[in-house]
């Protein structure tokens, strides 16, 4: 059995039955946690996210428009205006977890929402840049996908609430320090 350890804890909870954030709330104390409580907290901190992103993605389906896979992908395409970029750094880039960059891509591509074109450093690469008709969309999506983070997510958290969760956020994503 694993000790169990002192750290400051975020209590995340999606309602499975329903697909609703139940609760967000951050003890700032150090308390004592099992290993069964952080598997726990870890679960419902995955299980939080999938729900607002599900929560998020089914605004922008019932508006007409493409996945947020597509905005993420174009928003960074923009971002690297106008030289594009090569399919490894747009993945890399990219918010959301992308292991088939290159459908991806085909499907941009496809829809004319972004072109390839040869990378002059190597030819056997390519650079893909985003069209107008991509920008275009990306400025449809906007409104839909802020309106959604902002009734799924923002709305729910009182300033003390998301201030805690950022530091939360931002220790998580941090280098671990020394053992």
């Amino acid at each position: 059995m694993l000790a169990s350890s002192e750290c400051d804890c975020m209590y995340i909870d999606a309602n499975a039955s329903t697909g609703k954030l139940d609760a967000i709330a951050l003890i700032q104390y150090p308390f004592r946690m099992t290993a069964t409580d952080e598997m726990a907290l870890w679960a419902r901190f995955l299980r939080t996210g999938r729900t607002v992103l599900a929560a998020v993605e089914g605004e922008l389906k019932a508006a007409g428009l493409p996945p947020l896979e597509h905005y993420d992908a174009l928003l960074e395409l923009r971002r690297a205006a106008p030289g594009g970029l090569r399919p490894k750094a747009l993945e890399a880039r990219m918010l959301l977890a992308q292991y088939g960059i290159s459908r991806l891509i085909d499907r941009l591509v496809r829809d004319g929402l972004a072109e390839r074109r040869p990378c002059l450093e190597d030819r056997r690469g390519q650079i893909v840049t985003i069209t107008p008709a991509g920008e275009a969309l990306l400025a449809r999506m906007w409104p839909v996908y802020r309106a959604a983070v902002a009734r799924h997510f923002r709305s729910r958290l009182d300033p003390d609430t998301a201030a805690g969760l950022e530091r939360a956020l931002l220790r998580l994503s941090a280098p671990p320090g020394p053992d």
